[in-house]
């Protein structure tokens, strides 16, 4: 079937018809609106329930947890290590009484070690090499991919998962590693069931989302959602929620963030979220990163997926000597992790969060129906506004929130240009505004400024 496009057409007009041709994402679970814990790397069982336990005694609000990387023997294993994790259905069934829902990290590197690697190498379910020795990556071990373009190689993959995770109750996955870390030199070397890496190559993430997707819909499952680390065209249907990998704990940074969330959701891709207060270089007693932290924070509280997560410094002692335990593990990284003040803020925000759940269902509606993104340039609600396309420091969450995030240290006010063709309120102090305009509004540390253009909308955010 054709879709066309024509002169004159708007951005949502534009959007919609890709996001008929490619699909659209399946319908946004209500757990997966709410706030996301996480951080590099819980190390036992006992760990992670005691953070979760820790918000619940607090009386804040989560909606996930995650087991990150490493709770596993060895790289294609896909199961808990029962040496630090020992009784995970008890684990699950704790955390599901509380409201919490686990989500596990997957990687599909296969370990020469593991007891599945002779297996899945005979039947042909590992990416080939064209010359030298099968390896893609030698982090942790020797290891290469599951092939994710063999139909037989997604089975078998889905079967080990839904054997060890999804029978016990777990619902949603980290689909990491989503792009085979091969050197720039490599990518004539490995070859898919499909064809070599350099033809085919870019669809890997999509079948690697495929080999859930399809497995959790065959269960009976809907509404899922998946985080992984990239995508192509197509992903979004396969319930892809896409991260922008490890990157760094500053504020240069978190403009990058703005910009790669935006271009996602136009490139029809509206799941899009980001490792709130970065990846890499967050010392949690540095009073500088608390900044970056608090203005992250706000951010992300606007963002498809409100997702804390983070290599923190100091690192942890390390825990154990077997299996996933060689595996480095990162400061504390919890909300009261950073001290009073930074709690405090980042309470007022997932309260804030909880207050929007229904105002983020409506939007998250349009992305399963329309395809529409969920953060979106301000050109694309006023395409009649010359100067909304010339913003590059704000943006809306949906069609009537407009968000103006604080990216620079040290900033205590900023100017914001309000589109014109709406009536806008300051959530903050409840005043009003006409459109077409720029105005100058204080932004303390624990606000960011936002308006919307529905004044009981206002009323809710602010609380």
């Amino acid at each position: 079937m054709d879709y066309w496009i024509t002169a004159g057409d708007t951005p949502a007009e534009i959007e919609e018809a890709y996001a008929k041709a490619t699909g659209t994402v399946p319908m946004m679970p209500d757990y997966a609106m709410g706030f996301w814990q996480c951080k590099l790397r819980y190390q036992t069982q006992e760990e992670l329930l005691e953070v979760a336990r820790g918000y619940k005694k607090r009386g804040l609000p989560i909606s996930v947890i995650v087991v990150d990387f490493f709770h596993w023997p060895l790289q294609g294993e896909w199961k808990f290590d029962p040496t630090y994790w020992p009784d995970p259905d008890a684990m699950i069934a704790e955390l599901k009484e509380m409201g919490i829902e686990l989500m596990v990290s997957i990687w599909p590197t296969v370990d020469y070690r593991s007891e599945n690697f002779q297996e899945m190498l005979r039947k042909g379910y590992l990416i080939r090499t064209e010359r030298g020795f099968r390896i893609a990556m030698d982090y942790q071990g020797n290891t290469i991919h599951y092939d994710a373009t063999n139909p037989g190689a997604r089975e078998y993959v889905w079967k080990k998962a839904k054997q060890n995770y999804y029978d016990k109750g777990v619902r949603i996955f980290w689909l990491d590693e989503a792009e085979p870390e091969y050197s720039v030199y490599d990518f004539d070397n490995y070859r898919y069931y499909l064809g070599p890496d350099v033809q085919v190559g870019n669809i890997y993430p999509v079948m690697y989302a495929k080999t859930f997707f399809d497995g959790m819909k065959a269960e009976g499952q809907e509404n899922i959602i998946n985080l992984l680390r990239c995508a192509w065209a197509g992903s979004q249907k396969y319930g892809a929620l896409v991260w922008s990998g490890d990157i760094h704990s500053d504020f240069q940074t978190l403009r990058n963030q703005y910009a790669a969330g935006l271009n996602m959701g136009i490139a029809g891709i509206p799941w899009w979220t980001t490792d709130i207060g970065g990846f890499h270089g967050g010392w949690i007693d540095d009073p500088k990163f608390h900044e970056v932290l608090v203005r992250w924070f706000e951010y992300g509280t606007f963002c498809p997926v409100m997702r804390l997560h983070g290599d923190r410094e100091p690192h942890k002692p390390q825990y154990g000597t077997t299996g996933g335990a060689t595996c480095r593990s990162g400061a504390d990284n919890e909300v009261w992790s950073y001290g009073p003040e930074v709690e405090k803020i980042c309470t007022k925000y997932l309260f804030l969060r909880e207050r929007m759940r229904p105002y983020i269902t409506e939007i998250m509606r349009e992305a399963h129906e329309k395809g529409s993104p969920v953060m979106r340039p301000l050109f694309y609600g006023f395409p009649e506004d010359t100067e909304a396309w010339n913003d590059h420091q704000e943006y809306l969450f949906g069609g009537k929130v407009l968000v103006a995030p604080v990216m620079y240290e040290g900033m205590t006010e900023r100017k914001v240009y309000l589109p014109a063709g709406a009536r806008w309120t300051h959530v903050w102090s409840g005043k009003e505004y006409e459109g077409g305009q720029f105005i100058t509004v204080a932004a303390p540390l624990d606000e960011i400024p936002v308006f919307t253009s529905d004044s009981a909308l206002a009323e809710v955010i602010r609380g």
